[in-house]
């Protein structure tokens, strides 16, 4: 009886041993595998990444954009879209001289006609940039990239006068290459988005006005 329980232990000892772990060699293939496989997809992922934060960003000040003008057009009143250094903060401001700070952007009615965001104002929409997202606009637009909607829904500056103007949105980064999503507006109010790239060097700087 003794015989064969030990037999039976040496047969299951034995078949622990067929199933043993992996060679040195094999362990080595694995790891340059994984090396080369995470070569190709990190850049991937970051452009993906990087992607998704230019569309989500351009796509919210469009819609801001979008929602200030017929705002201005609903309550008759002017309307303003502005960068902002605090635009979760209970009383959010335009960022003005300090746009290369900014965190946001804030669209609200401008009933008392300021250009700034205040008590008596009724805020439309706030949002946060994303990550290592720059906003720079083009000579056109007001002090700190603000634009103002009248009750026609055009977009016009102090003067009264219809504009048309561009607004950066920029990661200074290699990838992807189509590193700025252009916002562009006319001079009746229409919007349209455009992809583009920066310099070699990878600095955000203003683009131009447009000219049609």
């Amino acid at each position: 009886m003794g015989d064969l329980h030990i037999a039976r232990r040496r047969k299951s000892g034995g078949s622990l041993r067929a199933v043993a772990g992996f060679t040195l060699l094999e362990l080595m293939v694995t790891v340059v595998a994984a090396a080369i496989i995470a070569a190709f997809a990190v850049p991937s992922f970051q452009s993906t990444i990087n992607n998704s934060r230019l569309a989500s960003a351009s796509n919210e000040l469009l819609v801001s954009m979008q929602t200030a003008r017929i705002e201005a057009m609903r309550y008759n009143r002017r309307t303003v879209v502005c960068l902002s250094t605090n635009p979760t903060a209970g009383t959010p401001g335009c960022a003005g001289a300090n746009a290369t700070n900014a965190t946001g952007f804030i669209a609200f009615v401008d009933n008392d006609r300021n250009a700034a965001f205040g008590a008596g104002d009724l805020l439309l929409r706030r949002s946060t940039l994303p990550a290592n997202v720059k906003v720079i606009g083009s000579s056109n637009l007001q002090s700190g990239v603000a634009v103002t909607f009248r009750s026609d829904g055009f977009a016009r500056n102090a003067t009264n006068q219809t504009y048309r103007a561009a607004i950066d949105l920029c990661m200074p980064v290699k990838r992807p290459s189509e590193n700025i999503r252009r916002l562009f507006l006319g001079a009746g109010g229409r919007i349209v988005i455009e992809r583009a790239s920066t310099a070699a060097n990878l600095q955000c700087v203003a683009p131009g006005n447009p000219t049609s």
